[in-house]
């Protein structure tokens, strides 16, 4: 019994080695795995690349007013331009490139005695807008505004039927030069419907159901024109005593009329009035007369087929 004691005690030291040398062992190796090898950098946290953010250069501007063609300050002298009234012939000067366009609900008139009139801006002026004139035609409807600019409907002609192009004659003004007026109302005209309205925003006023107009040989202008002047004409007695509202589009057939050099379109009383029967004037009632006769000059007027 005592020697298996003996052996016992001996098993017991060699096992408690055994034990000890295991730990050791086990320790070493969590230690290698644990901490990386020297000859090994940890791998390193990527840094993510940041795109540019500055914005690319802009273009340089060719104009320097905010909207529109460059302001024009120079002086002009105007003493030898033609004027521009009823019958000025101005072939410089354009035609109305789109006749059923839309107007700025504006007008422009010369802030002094006359204003230089353009072709285009940047050009030398063409003629001259007198801020007043005895048959009127001087409260022009803008039609294209910018800030140093405006584009306007104008009285006279670029040509005579006969040798060119009579249709609604328009130009450019500087702003420095007029004085802008706020419109209110447009006259729509169609003839196919024979109507008149006077239109203000939304509200749309009928005057006449039925009127006179051009026959074929000389037909009633069409497109987008505006109030020239209004008179009373004690001679003309179709009109019996009632205003006439003269409109800045002339004829496109006739070269003048009634031995003189123009041909004005104009709305008027006459007796016979309804369908094509006129030179291209609107022979209308008296009422409508009135009517017409009470807006302002330079007032819109759009007549559609």
């Amino acid at each position: 019994m005592a020697s298996t004691r003996v052996l016992t005690r001996r098993n017991a030291g060699w096992m408690a080695l055994a034990v000890a040398a295991v730990v050791v062992v086990t320790a070493l190796i969590v230690a290698w795995v644990v901490t990386p090898d020297e000859g090994v950098p940890a791998a390193a946290t990527p840094t993510p690349t940041v795109p540019s953010t500055t914005p690319p250069a802009p273009a340089p501007s060719t104009t320097p007013t905010s909207s529109g063609p460059a302001a024009d300050t120079t002086t002009y002298d105007l003493a030898g331009l033609p004027e521009i009234t009823v019958f000025a012939v101005v072939p410089e000067l354009p035609v109305d490139d789109d006749p059923f366009g839309d107007v700025t609900g504006v007008a422009a008139r010369s802030a002094g005695a006359a204003a230089p009139v353009f072709a285009e801006p940047g050009a030398p002026p063409v003629a001259a807008l007198p801020r007043d004139y005895v048959y009127d035609g001087t409260v022009v409807p803008v039609i294209e505004r910018y800030d140093a600019w405006v584009k306007v409907m104008l009285v006279g002609r670029q040509a005579y039927p006969s040798s060119g192009d009579p249709g609604q004659l328009t130009g450019w003004l500087r702003t420095q030069d007029v004085e802008l007026i706020g419109q209110e109302a447009t006259v729509e005209v169609s003839l196919g419907d024979r109507t008149i309205d006077i239109v203000r925003g939304d509200e749309r006023e009928r005057i006449a159901t039925d009127f006179g107009y051009g026959v074929e040989a000389t037909p009633t202008p069409l497109g987008r024109s505006f109030v020239m002047t209004v008179r009373t004409e004690p001679g003309f007695a179709y009109t019996r005593g009632n205003p006439l509202i003269y409109l800045s589009a002339q004829s496109p057939t006739l070269d003048g009329f009634d031995g003189a050099d123009v041909a004005i379109t104009a709305f008027h009383y006459h007796d016979a009035r309804s369908g094509a029967v006129s030179n291209g004037c609107l022979r209308v009632d008296a009422a409508t007369t009135e009517a017409l006769a009470a807006l302002p000059l330079g007032t819109p007027v759009v007549i559609t087929g």
